[in-house]
């Protein structure tokens, strides 16, 4: 039996797209189990299990896990997907193959400048392996990134429990042939779509966007930062997230227009 864990909050816009694509390409028989946080619960009919959760995504995820965990058996597959990710392809070659020579298969965004850890946006691993490892979706461990910053994003403890034991993982990598994004609208290794802050809006922009409109580096602190670029340079640099803002956020409404529509026809923009 195959788990399908994933966490919807604050709009169903995703719910339909995503368990729509789960039935059309999932071959194997699975159980899915969300949260549906501040969402009207009548949208709990698209899912199997639906449990009450507060906090943070990857405390919802881990709660979700353990909720499975006390259910499952060791040999039964345990998929992370975020709300707004869904297979356009079968998943389960690659999963199988991968797990063939590693206790995880997982997303890596190394075009995040470089971030080196499994990012649930698609994550697959057994029960078994998940009750082992004690497996853990939050942030902490934290790495150097491509740009000269020390951050810790949402597995970075995972990374750093597969790094403490010696536990080898699959990377899943970007596929796509065309970026309408450099972080945003990714398929991974031709058999997952994440469209990347399909919750949050575009108000809240990844720390790579950031990064590429800023000309100072950011491993700089931010108290240097702000006294060297002085009131102009910091009104500069607000209009130009905010043409990024807006800019994602019309992309997002149409490449999200697109999926809607049924078919798959919108895959076409990243071939």
């Amino acid at each position: 039996m195959l788990h399908i864990a994933t966490v919807h909050f604050g709009s169903p816009r995703w719910i339909e797209v995503q368990t729509r694509y789960l039935r059309e390409h999932v071959r194997v028989p699975y159980k899915t189990w969300t949260s549906l946080q501040h969402i009207d619960p009548s949208y709990s009919r698209y899912f199997d299990v639906v449990i009450e959760q507060q906090g943070s995504h990857a405390g919802k995820l881990n709660h979700l896990a353990n909720e499975i965990l006390h259910t499952a058996s060791d040999e039964d597959l345990l998929m992370f997907l975020d709300g707004d990710a869904f297979p356009i392809a079968d998943p389960m070659p690659l999963v199988e193959r991968s797990l063939a020579q590693a206790s995880l298969v997982a997303v890596r965004r190394r075009e995040n400048a470089g971030d080196p850890q499994p990012h649930p946006c698609f994550a697959t691993t057994t029960v078994g392996s998940w009750r082992k490892l004690a497996g853990d979706w939050s942030g902490g461990h934290t790495w150097v990134n491509e740009t000269g910053e020390r951050v810790s994003d949402v597995g970075g403890n995972l990374l750093r429990k597969l790094e403490l034991t010696g536990t080898p993982w699959v990377e899943v990598l970007r596929s796509n042939r065309k970026d309408l994004d450099p972080i945003f609208f990714g398929i991974y290794g031709g058999v997952v779509y994440h469209h990347g802050a399909g919750f949050r809006g575009a108000h809240q922009l990844n720390r790579l966007h950031i990064s590429l409109t800023t000309n100072t580096h950011r491993s700089t602190s931010s108290a240097v930062v702000e006294r060297a670029i002085g009131p102009i340079g910091r009104y500069r640099r607000h209009a130009r997230h905010q043409h990024v803002r807006r800019r994602l956020s019309r992309l997002s409404a149409s490449v999200y227009a697109r999926i809607k529509r049924g078919d798959d026809a919108w895959l076409a923009q990243f071939e």
